[in-house]
């Protein structure tokens, strides 16, 4: 048998206490939000002195970060990916499912929600990271894009990117501040009225 090389044990060690890290501040993140949690938290939480939180990340900012380009961006890019198939079918009741399943969606997630929001306001570089995320969505959908004219493009992304918009404030509306009562049902057949003639590419 061959003993594994220092060096890589403490590379592994190192991936395990950044994981560590990541997990227990979204955990945090989802209790507390975003402002109310601080470096020291999280790094008491994980169990380790300040000084390891940083050689990791440079700010709770920058963990946050990590959450959305490894966790919750790449699961939603993965989702308007299949807006793209469906939007591709012509079918109004495909379309109809998704947004229910887009629904579905925020519920899995809504507890990140005010810590994206808080941050969004607060961190100028987390700013950075909620638009291109929006950006990228967009990009995951060239069937989309393409079924319009080349000069319209830009107005086939704003298109999604309402939509995006639409569907946060919504959820955080009704599902979360209680401001709107209706059904899920109710709410997915409403949006899909509207949304899905909003999404047919032009003739």
């Amino acid at each position: 048998m061959t003993t594994p090389r220092r060096g890589s044990l403490r590379e592994e060690q190192k991936r395990l206490t950044k994981a560590r890290i990541v997990e227990t501040a979204r955990t945090l993140f989802e209790t507390q939000g975003y402002s109310d949690v601080r470096v020291d938290d999280i790094a008491a939480a994980v169990g380790c002195s300040r000084a390891t939180f940083y050689l990791h990340f440079t700010s709770k900012g920058e963990v946050l970060r990590a959450i959305a380009l490894d966790g919750t961006l790449a699961s939603v890019l993965d989702f308007y990916a299949d807006l793209d198939r469906v939007l591709a079918l012509g079918s109004r009741e495909s379309f109809a499912d998704w947004m229910t399943r887009a629904i579905d969606w925020f519920f899995a997630n809504k507890n990140m929600l005010p810590a994206w929001d808080e941050a969004t306001a607060l961190e100028p570089e987390f700013r950075a990271v909620a638009r291109e995320g929006i950006m990228a969505l967009a990009d995951t959908m060239p069937d989309y894009l393409a079924r319009w004219p080349e000069h319209r493009r830009d107005e086939a992304r704003l298109r999604i990117e309402l939509l995006v918009a639409q569907l946060e404030r919504f959820f955080t509306r009704w599902a979360m501040q209680g401001t709107i009562e209706v059904s899920a049902e109710q709410a997915a057949a409403v949006l899909t009225d509207v949304w899905f003639p909003a999404l047919q590419a032009p003739a």
